[in-house]
């Protein structure tokens, strides 16, 4: 019954929630593990009781699972049951008392601005029809602080270079108005006269790919990969004389923000800007803030020491 429930569950996530493919693989992952670890146990996940869960738990620990994982996981198992319940197929949650292991909360990693610029000076040194798209990619996502799925899955349409606003659909479906800098405009503009030379040969795969700015001959998708974008930012990091393993494009995303901050934005535009649903998330970036203000006060208060 598991396999099924799994499915259903994931149909209801994808429909409902708006979940997306990435966040649906990871569920069915989380799932699939406690499912074959349980029925190792000869436990049925659907059947587990909290017991059962507990000692998966202490089983995820032995194995050297780090607490965010760990937590992860009880997360996934948490929706699933609840689902379970709400759709009748449980008369019970049991899930509903167990807690993940604490874990403390994680600075993001984040680049200097001097190290961003040396990935657009090794950008701007690049002239062919893949420089420019590369070039186009890295502005876009600086300039906006997309996640990397939102920056290769932009619609054509999403970018028109008339406006200075590009729409973006983050997580849920939800969109919202990102600004673009001058920079960003004219890197997309020189960008899309060399764009047809990578779609696709084939009408159907050029169908596919054609509505999207970042369109890809090789993917299913019909847009450039994620896994395809973090490759050309480690190669342009490479070149840039950059520790390649210290760059990501979500380390990226985090310096957007923090760059921001440090240079007087509020947290609540940013967190509007990077599309989080909660302030909860964004004040993850207040240890900027925090510095800034220390700078202040000790340069600004007439009571401050003087060096």
């Amino acid at each position: 019954m598991s396999q099924t429930s799994i499915g259903l569950f994931l149909d209801m996530m994808a429909a409902e929630r708006g979940a997306a493919q990435n966040t649906l693989d990871a569920y069915r992952r989380d799932l699939e593990d406690a499912a074959a670890r349980l029925a190792a146990r000869g436990t049925e996940l659907d059947r587990a009781q909290m017991t059962d869960l507990e000692r998966y738990l202490a089983d995820l620990r032995v194995d050297g699972l780090s607490p965010a994982t760990a937590a992860r996981r009880l997360s996934a198992l948490k929706r699933y049951f609840r689902f379970l319940l709400s759709e009748g197929l449980r008369a019970d949650d049991p899930s509903h008392t167990l807690t993940g292991p604490k874990q403390g909360r994680s600075l993001p990693k984040i680049l200097a601005e001097t190290d961003v610029d040396r990935l657009f000076e090794a950008c701007n040194s690049r002239s062919d029809a893949a420089g420019l798209r590369t070039r186009a990619l890295m502005e876009v996502l600086y300039a906006g602080g997309l996640r990397v799925t939102e920056l290769v899955s932009l619609p054509l349409q999403a970018f028109a270079t008339s406006e200075r606003m590009i729409f973006v659909r983050g997580k849920g479906g939800k969109e919202r108005l990102v600004p673009m800098t001058p920079s960003a405009l004219e890197a997309v503009e020189a960008y899309r006269s060399v764009r047809p030379s990578h779609l696709p040969k084939s009408a159907e795969a050029r169908s596919r790919a054609e509505k999207f700015l970042f369109p890809s001959a090789t993917s299913k998708q019909g847009h450039m990969t994620r896994e395809r974008f973090a490759q050309l930012l480690r190669e342009l990091a490479l070149e840039a004389g950059l520790d390649a393993t210290k760059i990501s494009p979500h380390v990226l995303r985090h310096a957007f923000a923090t760059h921001l901050l440090s240079r007087g934005a509020d947290l609540r535009s940013v967190q509007v800007l990077l599309g989080h649903a909660d302030v909860s998330t964004t004040q993850i970036y207040t240890h900027v803030l925090d510095e800034r203000l220390k700078q202040l006060v000790n340069s600004a208060h007439p009571l401050a020491k003087k060096s």
